[in-house]
């Protein structure tokens, strides 16, 4: 027998009261104001999972008395740090318009899906500049053997850095394999020795 527990009966049972209330959207906006402000990271609220484990009691109230003799002011200092990008916030709506919005979605639709997708590109274009020579995109009949560009004379397989690639690659074929790794402000990668 499957039995479910949602989170507010979770908390009804181990903290004894009712889950707060709040007004539709508010907590997504709280969310995003702490992950901008990063008010709710370990060196600001301390390390919650090492801190439920060092824990010696049993209740919520045990809990909130332990947590608070150790970090005095992290509750405090988290409001803080959310209500300060809040307000930040509060700036930034009224400059949200329709050609705002329409200009996000056609960044994230079109060029930043284009820019996704193009890496291969734009990793040759780089080595050529180091190599100080021209490069290309290989043809579909060079795609077919593994081989995504040239730099010069040289031929490449670019592949992610959670791509296996060698198990899709032709033994037969010799390239140089580059490994990319996709980051938060561009990429990083990685060219194999052979």
């Amino acid at each position: 027998m499957k039995i479910k527990l949602k989170n507010a009966e979770i908390q009804e049972y181990v903290v004894k009261e009712s889950p707060s209330e709040f007004p539709k959207y508010t907590t997504q906006i709280i969310n995003l104001a702490n992950q901008n402000s990063q008010a709710t990271r370990p060196k600001n609220v301390g390390q919650m999972t090492e801190l439920i484990q060092e824990f010696p009691g049993k209740s919520f109230e045990e809990w909130v008395e332990w947590y608070q003799e150790r970090y005095p002011n992290a509750i405090d200092d988290a409001t803080e740090k959310i209500i300060s990008m809040i307000e930040n916030f509060n700036e930034a709506f009224p400059k949200i318009d329709r050609t705002m919005v329409k200009a996000w979605v056609k960044d994230l639709v079109l060029v930043k899906t284009f820019v996704g997708l193009r890496f291969q590109e734009a990793i040759l274009r780089k080595l050529s500049e180091i190599k100080g020579c021209d490069y290309r995109l290989s043809e579909p009949h060079e795609e077919s053997q593994g081989i995504d560009g040239f730099v010069g004379d040289e031929a490449y397989s670019i592949k992610p850095s959670t791509y296996d690639s060698m198990q899709y690659l032709s033994e037969s074929i010799e390239v140089k394999m580059v490994i990319y790794e996709k980051r938060k402000d561009g990429i990083v990668f990685e060219i194999s020795e052979d």
